[in-house]
């Protein structure tokens, strides 16, 4: 459920939030699990800009989220859900039988006190990890390993959910969140359930500032700047393009132009591509 605001100011008015009425209330963070990450606003190590419209923000501390949840027959109970300033979905800490806490990220509907378990026999609940060639057809999963072993990747946003669409020969077929199929071995581990949060996507920011709180800064058109700037920039007044295609700063064609390496690995693995809006 989105929060909404009176509309006490003209930034009020459009301003919305997420529910975190789910989250667990007076939270103290997991020390052993948080560490500070130094913030390079988009500057490399010359201090040049590498990436655009990035700097400022409110200081924010890193939460270190087990994405590969190793801990193979161990059951866990739900500790906490918490809110996660460097990711889109929440996360839970569970404390495992053994005494050891750690950090997941949280799956729609997950509470507090429920048990979770990883392992390769493990039964079909929300929360819980198992290789994928287990789990139903039809089924909808979250952090997706691609390679055995390696950790979650796939589908680790708020809302995403990954459809189990076949297994056949060692694979399993998967309909990822943009509508490709695609396509990976049926020994990688997926989580049950679907990513928290899911009317991320929803929230209306309302004000410059609120991105300003987020390390984002501002956007400017490529029209309005100078010719020496961007290929659109120059003119009188309100101006035409000027050039065929669109292209960024550095004069890259942008539209339609495909950016995929041809001879990427993953390329047989994927069955169907993205449908384009």
């Amino acid at each position: 459920m989105i929060k909404k605001y009176n509309p006490t100011s003209p930034s009020r008015r459009s301003m919305t939030v997420a529910d975190y009425s789910v989250l667990t209330e007076d939270v103290k963070r997991n020390k052993p699990l948080t560490k500070r990450l130094k913030k390079y606003a988009g500057r490399n190590n010359q201090g040049r800009i590498s990436m655009r419209h990035q700097g400022g923000g409110n200081k924010i501390i890193y939460r270190q989220v087990d994405f590969l949840q190793e801990k193979k027959n161990v059951p866990g109970i739900v500790e906490t859900i918490e809110y996660d300033p460097y990711r889109t979905a929440f996360i839970a800490l569970v404390i495992y039988a053994d005494g050891e806490r750690r950090y997941i990220l949280a799956p729609h509907n997950l509470k507090k006190g429920m048990k979770i378990i990883t392992g390769a026999e493990v039964p079909i609940e929300l929360g819980n990890r198992t290789i994928l060639k287990r789990i139903p057809v039809g089924a909808f999963v979250h952090n997706v390993e691609i390679h055995p072993g390696k950790g979650g990747q796939f589908g680790r946003s708020a809302g995403a959910s990954i459809q189990i669409l076949a297994h056949e020969d060692g694979y399993t077929d998967l309909k990822m969140p943009s509508g490709e199929t695609r396509r990976v071995s049926w020994e990688s581990y997926a989580s049950i359930g679907q990513v928290s949060n899911p009317e991320y996507n929803l929230v209306s920011i309302g004000k410059a500032g609120r991105s300003r709180w987020l390390n984002i800064r501002p956007t400017v058109r490529g029209s309005v700047m100078n010719p020496r700037d961007h290929p659109y920039g120059g003119g009188e007044g309100k101006q035409p393009r000027g050039t065929r295609k669109p292209k960024t700063k550095w004069g890259k064609i942008t539209g339609g132009h495909k950016t995929r390496t041809k001879k990427k690995w993953s390329n047989k693995m994927i069955i169907k591509r993205r449908v384009k809006k």
